[in-house]
């Protein structure tokens, strides 16, 4: 079996530093290393290690040969994994499972975003994600987080956006004009559901429930081909789909606060941890 030299990780830190920067100078800046301690490096990565030239210097630029190419793609990977590797065995309270609880339409909106970042920083926690009316989430007794929906003046947590529901349908249809207005909405258990019929008795509007469901993504595959308006989180509606207003009619729906509760009996700095990666994803 071939015996091959090893290259220490702070090796390849300032071979990665002179890439992103263009020099030797900036990159031992970047490392807390002078210029000519950067160099021997170099000099003893190219000759004694690896035997293969890596940079084509032109005065105090330096570029990568294809070797160096080679190498960089190498070394990023290396010290992702070299930081992963401390994150997750010098933190040993990070391995685990947390179980989160959302409506269906912010598990599709937002969770992928947060939950992928979370998964790259703390790969050994298992999240468990438990979808449901946030009626229903706030029943429960056994989740460590939770995020649901609340009207101005309800809100219990931490507040995670604020933002309108409004009324919307497929561009080129109008079943805002049909009388009964038919509408999509979810299942009867839902906040948003008993705000837009609420808002449609106080106008006196005909409407049906022409379709219902615990999905999202059933509730827009209806709205998509014309059957049916919906009212929803203005960040939920798809750029194909037309926002309604009063100038159609409709009347103007309540804000609504996404809050994040947190179960006092559970909490860690594992859960804690989750809670920051959903507030900041939730506020972008």
């Amino acid at each position: 079996m071939s015996h091959y030299q090893s290259i220490d990780s702070e090796v390849l830190r300032t071979f990665v530093a002179i890439a992103d920067h263009g020099g030797f100078t900036r990159a031992g800046e970047m490392v807390n290393r002078t210029q000519s301690a950067v160099s021997m490096q170099m000099k003893r990565l190219e000759e004694d290690v690896l035997q293969r030239r890596l940079f084509e210097r032109d005065g105090r630029q330096v570029r990568l040969t294809a070797e160096g190419q080679v190498l960089l793609g190498y070394a990023r990977r290396i010290l992702k994994l070299h930081s992963e590797v401390f994150t997750t065995l010098r933190e040993p309270h990070m391995v685990g499972t947390v179980r989160i609880g959302t409506p269906d339409d912010y598990a599709m909106r937002f969770l992928p975003g947060i939950l992928s970042g979370f998964a790259q920083a703390f790969p050994l926690v298992q999240v468990e994600v438990h979808c449901e009316s946030s009626k229903n989430l706030l029943q429960r007794q056994d989740l460590d987080l939770t995020i649901v929906t609340r009207e101005p003046g309800q809100e219990v947590g931490q507040l995670l956006r604020q933002e309108r529901f409004v009324w919307a349908q497929a561009a080129g249809f109008y079943p805002h004009e049909q009388s009964p207005m038919p509408l999509a909405m979810f299942n009867n258990d839902c906040f948003c559901r008993a705000w837009a019929c609420n808002a449609l008795d106080a106008e006196q509007r005909p409407y049906r429930i022409a379709y219902s469901s615990p999905s999202l993504s059933a509730i827009m595959a209806v709205v998509s081909v014309g059957l049916a308006v919906t009212a929803q989180l203005q960040s939920l509606i798809p750029a194909d789909m037309c926002v309604l207003g009063e100038a159609e009619g409709l009347p103007l729906l309540p804000m609504a606060n996404v809050m994040l509760l947190r179960n006092p009996s559970t909490q860690s700095p594992m859960t804690e941890t989750l809670a920051e990666h959903i507030a900041e994803g939730f506020r972008l």
